[in-house]
């Protein structure tokens, strides 16, 4: 048995204690080995140093195959090396051969909650509970702690535009790298601020309909109609109006009606039924 409190040698009759219980506290990453294979001995080490450089996140539960050969079986072990990582009592993901050490990383890593996510799980009660200052502290030591992770720059700049800050938003979306700016989540929430700032500098509606009912065809009324649709969620009223500045101008503010139905598109996601519809409609339109 290792000395280690992270790495144990398992059998048939630790399996349910040190795997299977143990994974409903932190993942277990079970190492299937044996004597004879040289693979086996070329990531051991490896994990070995893995498990105690992540002090605790993973445990490492060591199966000889050889001498636990009902085990092997039972997890239909074909090859060698087999590592199975168990959360919550189940396997949940595996990976076999002599891996280098950043897809070893990269194979824990997805089943490891970080110090980062724990601030924001934390920042995200306090919020629910009307600590929005202890929230934003929590975040951003959360962002500190994580610098460089788009996710959690986004949920950040989602928390930070619904306290009414597009800008600070916006600039966490601009922080990002081009992978993560083309998320659907970054193109969502972007058009989400594009609107909320379009909608500020809105004429009252009363005069837009004054304008609508002196003409119908009064084309930066239709955009301001559709502006004040999408904010009452009224996503098809919205887009049919900017179809029909498309259909009258295609010039008019550079395209805006063509802009505006692409914005909505992005902000509603490729699966909402109305985009799918005025997609098809815009298509048409376009040839």
């Amino acid at each position: 048995m290792s000395e280690s409190p992270y790495i144990h040698n398992v059998g048939m009759q630790e399996f349910q204690q040190l795997v299977l219980d143990n994974s409903f506290q932190q993942p277990v990453l079970v190492d299937f080995w044996a004597d004879w294979c040289e693979p086996c001995k070329t990531i051991m080490p490896m994990l070995a140093k893995l498990a105690e450089e992540y002090g605790g996140k993973f445990h490492l539960a060591k199966v000889n195959t050889e001498e636990q050969q009902e085990l092997a079986a039972h997890f239909q072990i074909k090859s060698l090396p087999t590592m199975k990582l168990f959360v919550n009592g189940q396997p949940v993901d595996e990976r076999m051969g002599a891996l280098p050490e950043s897809e070893i990383r990269a194979f824990i890593d997805q089943f490891i909650t970080s110090e980062s996510d724990e601030l924001m799980t934390a920042a995200k009660i306090a919020n629910q509970e009307g600590r929005a200052e202890d929230a934003t502290q929590l975040m951003n030591e959360a962002l500190a702690k994580d610098p460089t992770n788009a996710d959690l720059k986004i949920d950040i700049a989602q928390f930070v535009m619904a306290q009414g800050d597009s800008d600070a938003a916006l600039a966490l979306l601009d922080s990002l790298d081009s992978e993560g700016q083309n998320t659907d989540a970054a193109i969502k929430l972007r058009a989400e601020i594009t609107m909320a700032n379009q909608l500020k500098s809105l004429p009252p509606i009363e005069e837009v309909e004054q304008k609508l009912a002196a003409n119908p065809d009064d084309l930066g009324a239709l955009i301001d109609k559709a502006n004040y649709l999408a904010a009452q969620s009224e996503y098809e009223q919205a887009m049919e109006c900017l179809l029909k500045v498309m259909t009258l101008d295609r010039s008019y503010e550079d395209d805006a009606g063509r802009n505006g139905l692409i914005a909505l598109f992005d902000m509603l996601g490729g699966e909402h039924p109305s985009v799918q519809k005025y997609r098809r409609k815009m298509f048409t339109l376009l040839h």
